[in-house]
């Protein structure tokens, strides 16, 4: 066990407060902080921190522990699926402005498209690459804060009613696209059309729109103010990108904290506000649709977008509560995140809970304190908030302990294939079939 710092991204979207404060640093930073990564992405592998830092010959950070020793860190399993590379990235992201619109592709799709650009000779630093890797990207957020997002393509009818209730002129053409075919080729057509229109046309309607969203609030309009109020957001932002107008094709998805957002692969979705835990699969491909001055593949989104109409409550994954351990559950077979609360009196909570299932693991802190105890007896170590602790497949089990009145921490590792859900319609395993996590205390 070491402990693992993380990596801050300053994207300019990020927020000056969250991140800083959850580290325990000076409020508000220099920079925009978007992004604190913990995991061995090639980009911004997690440094060792403190007295619990590096073995002998491992390097200075856990990609070079990994790279130094595959199986002793990852796992024999892990290695024989995922070869010597840990498959998730566990990251904490603070948006104070709307992400760009975007999809990631299937493996399949990953594993075409990086080699396909590869054939053709795009460097995989160039701004036009779409594949970066061969990998897919699911991922999960699990709200710190109020969260924010736009997910998944809704309900067409619902739709329709949306552009409806907007009383804009300048929509009745492509409203009918829909209307003729409320389904996912209506959406589809829609969708195409709009983020095709040239910019002369896009200068027109995106004005219109908005105004149409002005009136519809200024009438006390309520069923639609929520959209009607991220479409003026988004088109203050960006006045003439189609992502606006895309916008309004999607779920507006809101989350308290503790609830969570899952997006497999083709989901179009941009964050909006707000902090989270994430974690994905361990990839950088992702297809752009908008809200964004970065490069969109009009064509290549298109072939990896899914249109079928989803319902906010199919984007939440199934939750199990084993003690005192909040696990959710999804398809992905990259990792799984749980969060974990404890009690450092013992009068609301438990204190202390056990985990028997191998590495890797991150375990990391966001409220509060925790302090990590291999069973062995070696030397423990203490967690705070904002760091993490790397658990490799050949540590043995480990005790966690609050080492503050509240701790809350997350969990993430590898599952195994009893932990998965076990078909393609959401069913889960039962909590029989998950790793033992055991209260002590």
């Amino acid at each position: 066990m070491r402990l693992i710092a993380g990596v801050v991204r300053p994207y300019a979207w990020g927020s000056r407060v969250s991140l800083a404060a959850l580290r325990g640093m000076p409020v508000p930073s220099p920079h925009p902080e978007a992004e604190l990564w913990f995991g061995a992405h090639p980009a911004s592998p997690s440094p060792w921190l403190g007295d619990a830092g590096a073995q002998p010959g491992d390097g200075e950070d856990l990609l070079a522990a990994i790279e130094h020793d595959a199986c002793g860190e990852l796992g024999a399993s892990t290695v024989s699926e995922f070869g010597d590379r840990l498959p998730y990235l566990v990251k904490v992201l603070a948006a104070e402005e709307p992400l760009s619109l975007q999809a990631h592709p299937t493996s399949e799709q990953a594993a075409q498209g990086y080699a396909r650009e590869n054939d053709l000779g795009v460097p995989l630093d160039a701004p036009e690459r779409n594949y970066r890797d061969r990998y897919h990207k699911p991922e999960l957020i699990v709200a710190l804060t109020e969260f924010e997002a736009l997910a998944g393509f809704r309900d067409p009818q619902s739709t329709i009613e949306l552009l409806r209730a907007l009383q804009t002129p300048e929509l009745d053409s492509y409203l009918g696209l829909l209307v003729g075919s409320p389904d996912s080729s209506g959406l589809r057509a829609l969708f195409t059309t709009w983020i095709t229109l040239p910019d002369p046309t896009l200068q027109t309607l995106i004005p219109a729109v908005l105004d149409g969203a002005v009136r519809y609030l200024n009438s006390g309009g309520t069923v639609f103010a929520r959209e009607c109020r991220t479409v003026l957001e988004l088109g203050e932002m960006y006045p003439a990108d189609p992502g606006v107008l895309a916008a309004m094709l999607l779920n507006r998805i809101s989350l308290q904290p503790g609830q969570a957002l899952y997006l497999g692969a083709g989901n179009l979705h941009a964050y909006l506000y707000g902090t989270g835990v994430e974690i994905m699969a361990s990839s950088d491909n992702v297809l752009r649709g908008g809200l964004t001055t970065k490069h969109v593949d009009v064509p290549e989104l298109l072939r990896v977008l899914d249109f079928t109409p989803v319902a906010p409550a199919d984007l939440s994954p199934t939750v199990r509560n084993l003690n005192a351990e909040r696990i959710y559950l999804t398809l992905a077979a990259d990792f799984r995140l749980s969060r974990v609360e404890l009690d450092g009196t013992g009068l609301v909570h438990a204190s202390s809970i056990s985990f028997d299932m191998p590495g890797p693991q991150i375990l990391l802190t966001t409220a509060g304190a925790i302090e990590v105890r291999p069973i062995d007896g070696s030397p423990s170590a203490t967690v705070p908030a904002g760091a993490g602790a790397w658990i490799p497949d050949s540590d043995p089990d480990v005790v966690v302990h609050a080492a503050a009145s509240r701790a809350v921490f997350y969990r993430a590792l590898v599952p195994g294939l009893a932990t998965r859900p076990v078909d393609e319609s959401g069913t889960d395993a039962d909590a029989t079939d998950l790793d033992a996590a055991r209260l002590v205390g």
